[in-house]
């Protein structure tokens, strides 16, 4: 499953009517969270908005994150190990007051598990790529698995 999310606070249709235009390529379900968009999609299931304990279920079953570029998806991603491609909101197109969406990625760009697509002519190849890192990450052996929880574990609580 992909998980689209733009946050909470604006709508983002330039990345919504990008991916419900994708979706039906996409051979996934794709579960949106459109917030105060315009645009209704017709090609995947689209929510206004996801309660939080919801959300984090999506993320738990999701292959891939698509998302604009908050830090707090940002952080969410990699505290579930999901790849996640950004694709940041422009002031050029009164998505947003400045560009420091644009900055968010130059500076996250190339980090373990983003991806960035800059605008919609990237989007199809960026989303590859994250099922690409994605499918790499879950081949990890269940003794890594094992490792990487207990230092997780011992990061968050000091418990071995």
């Amino acid at each position: 499953m992909i998980l689209v999310t733009v946050g909470m606070q604006l709508g983002f249709d330039r990345l919504i009517e990008a991916m419900d235009a994708l979706a039906p390529s996409l051979n996934h379900e794709v579960i949106a969270q459109i917030g105060k968009g315009s645009y209704q999609p017709r090609n995947m299931d689209a929510r206004s908005e996801i309660a939080p304990d919801e959300f984090e279920e999506l993320v738990k079953r999701c292959d891939v994150i698509v998302s604009h570029a908050g830090i707090g998806t940002v952080l969410t991603a990699q505290r579930f190990s999901k790849p996640i491609v950004l694709f940041p909101r422009r002031h050029s197109h009164g998505e947003h007051r400045n560009d420091h969406q644009v900055a968010t990625v130059r500076h996250l760009e190339g980090r373990s598990g983003i991806v960035v697509a800059m605008d919609e002519t990237e989007l199809a190849a960026a989303i590859e790529m994250a099922r690409q890192i994605g499918a790499a990450h879950a081949v990890r052996s269940p003794t890594a698995s094992q490792l990487h929880e207990a230092v997780a574990r011992f990061i968050e609580t000091g418990a071995i």
